[in-house]
């Protein structure tokens, strides 16, 4: 079998080329090629345009031609850029719960919450974790997403901690998806911390840092904000430490009270996710400088509060990613395109702003600057799905699933 391939015809062919990181998008910028095929050699785009054109060029060459005999869009799969789907157990009663009117922060404080899932977590071998891990990257596949950025922060402990990102690596070569490690070890002061908050933030920076870096388990570094978790007054241990090691930065930010996007300005963090309490303050300070806004439909879903002010970002000049935050506790659907879709009807966004937060601007959130778009020597990451009019993606908000996905010039899924 050739190494070669030519796929297509395709009705439609959004490459999201061209486009800018930031700022708001018209869906008139999106680069659409009719009747398109793709050229992929091994992992990589070779060429793409005018199918019939290709063909003819490539005629006399050894090339496998993949026919589409149906009406199909193909676009860029889509990256995840913010999930915490290494975990164990449920937290089906706080779902419960929070529905009944008991607050995040009341269920959290009364043994809930992160600490819940902390405490399934450290209880679970690394085998089930990663058992879990893969079970829901397959998911995630069905659905388009071909690179998943995956947090620890369930662990705590120095032991949990890497056994959680362990999980990850393995789980990594288990899957054709790429998963993108994050250590999220300043996500609560666990309980059995004898402590202070800066006290367990130096610990966990001096004896875990050294060896995330020196095994290569992960090259970021993450961090709640907020008033259960960790603030301006105990940070700069942990974010200093990690800098000094080479740790890109990213922070949950404003997701119930504004200091995190500050901190993540400060910082120079890759993104600042969550922001659903950001005000016009905080909107225009992340709009000025590098840090790309991630929106997390998934937890305004999951606990009934306002969504990311993503309308006022993009107006801002500021770049916006969408992710799912899938997690047990605040975010259980994960299913990206569903909740992307309900954003954009909330938040008023175009097509062209959605999708870009899925793909490229999202990769840009990973500092993954090979996939996105569908563009020459970029990697094969793409997803087809059976219709004659990309919008129809965003109209059946999640429910029209892909007709095949291809990570890395191979096909993973084929329905």
């Amino acid at each position: 079998m050739s190494n070669t391939k030519l796929i297509g015809p395709f009705k439609q062919m959004l490459t999201m080329q061209e486009l800018p990181l930031k700022g708001s998008l018209h869906d008139n910028q999106l680069q659409v090629i009719s009747n398109a095929g793709l050229l992929l050699e091994g992992g990589t785009i070779k060429e793409l345009g005018n199918f019939n054109d290709l063909k003819a060029h490539f005629e006399n060459s050894e090339i496998e031609i993949i026919s589409i005999d149906y009406e199909a869009v193909v676009l860029p799969s889509f990256v995840d850029a913010h999930t915490h789907i290494c975990f164990a157990g449920s937290r089906a009663n706080d779902f419960a719960m929070r529905n009944a009117g008991v607050s995040y922060l009341e269920i959290a404080k009364a043994g809930g919450g992160i600490w819940d899932t902390v405490t399934k977590t450290r209880k679970a071998s690394k085998e089930e974790l990663i058992e879990g891990i893969v079970k829901r990257a397959k998911k995630m596949i069905l659905s388009g997403i071909s690179t998943i950025e995956v947090k620890s922060g369930y662990g705590l402990s120095v032991s949990d901690e890497l056994k959680m990102l362990e999980a990850i690596e393995a789980a990594n070569k288990l899957t054709p998806s790429q998963l993108i490690p994050t250590c999220l070890a300043a996500h609560i002061k666990p309980k059995d911390f004898d402590g202070s908050h800066e006290e367990y933030l130096r610990h966990i920076s001096n004896e875990l840092f050294p060896q995330i870096a020196e095994r290569k388990l992960c090259s970021r570094v993450d961090a709640f904000i907020e008033e259960e978790a960790f603030d301006a007054n105990n940070i700069d241990v942990y974010f200093n430490r990690a800098k000094e090691l080479g740790f890109d930065i990213t922070v949950h930010a404003d997701q119930f009270s504004t200091g995190g996007s500050e901190i993540a300005v400060k910082y120079g963090a890759i993104s600042a996710d969550h922001l659903e309490a950001s005000t016009q303050k905080e909107i225009d300070m992340l709009a000025s400088s590098d840090v790309i806004s991630t929106a997390l439909p998934g937890a305004t879903i999951g606990l009934g509060c306002a969504f990311t002010p993503a309308r006022k970002i993009l107006d801002a000049g500021g770049a916006l990613a969408i992710a799912s935050d899938w997690n047990p506790g605040s975010a259980p659907m994960g299913d990206l395109l569903t909740q992307a879709s309900i954003l954009a009807t909330f938040e008023k966004l175009t097509t062209a702003e959605v999708l870009a937060g899925i793909t490229y601007r999202a990769a840009a959130a990973l500092k993954l600057v090979d996939r996105g778009v569908l563009q020459k020597n970029k990697r094969a990451d793409f997803v087809v799905y059976k219709t004659d009019n990309y919008n129809e993606i965003l109209y059946h908000q999640g429910q029209l699933k892909p007709s095949n996905v291809w990570i890395n010039g191979q096909m993973v899924y084929n329905n």
